[in-house]
């Protein structure tokens, strides 16, 4: 008797990959370098943060000594957010970015992406996702539209969709038949873009390109 098993699961690691405003010029030189390191750039959006945005994407150094002079630095001009996969991306990006403090990784890793690119103890020139939490956390900051693996199915898909779906739906759906637009597909996908409960409020710069 033949038992027929399921096709193996192959799982790649995401993570968020940030080229701060300071070094924003070396964008392609720096993905080069990201991909002959056998990342792939699943996707990659250039955007402006306010001081705000910049305080709720850090919210986890709040009350510490730099931490104004950190969103100071992280609003003061465009950014290139990226999500970066491979086996292993968070360890292998964080290796590649080497220690947090410039200084250390002149000292330590010299050829490490901060020691290279980086100016000191606060510009360290690129940002990596600490852990899987952290790196979850911070794709859906930066790419609200992104679906993580594994997607739920039978009583989690419901769950799901009972907590994240359903109400907005509904409200989409409301809105629809008060408004009867002539064509209500296009309606309720332009409808359902503008009102997604999940997509943090960026300031974008006008000039900034979005891929």
């Amino acid at each position: 008797m033949q038992i027929s098993m399921p096709p193996p699961q192959i799982y790649v690691e995401k993570t968020l990959a940030i080229i701060k405003p300071d070094i924003v010029d070396k964008e392609e030189e720096i993905q080069d370098i990201i991909l002959r390191s056998g990342f792939t750039i699943v996707q990659r959006r250039k955007l402006h943060l306010s001081p705000e945005h910049c305080s709720n994407f850090y919210v986890e150094q709040y009350g510490k000594m730099f931490f104004p002079n950190l969103t100071a630095y992280m609003s003061s001009g465009p950014l290139v957010a990226m999500i970066l996969a491979r086996h292993k991306a968070i360890s292998y990006w964080k290796e590649l970015l080497g220690p947090s403090n410039t200084l250390v990784a002149k000292e330590t890793h010299p050829d490490s992406l901060r020691a290279i690119y980086g100016t000191d103890d606060l510009r360290n020139a690129l940002h990596g996702s600490n852990d899987f939490a952290a790196a979850e956390r911070e794709i859906r900051f930066m790419f609200p539209e992104v679906i993580f693996e594994p997607i739920p199915v039978g009583q989690a898909a419901k769950d799901y969709l009972n907590l994240y779906v359903t109400p907005t739906l509904l409200k989409g759906l409301t809105a629809l038949c008060k408004e009867k637009p002539a064509d209500p597909f296009i309606w309720l996908a332009d409808w359902l873009l503008k009102n997604n409960p999940n997509k943090p409020k960026l300031c974008h710069n006008p000039t900034a390109e979005e891929l």
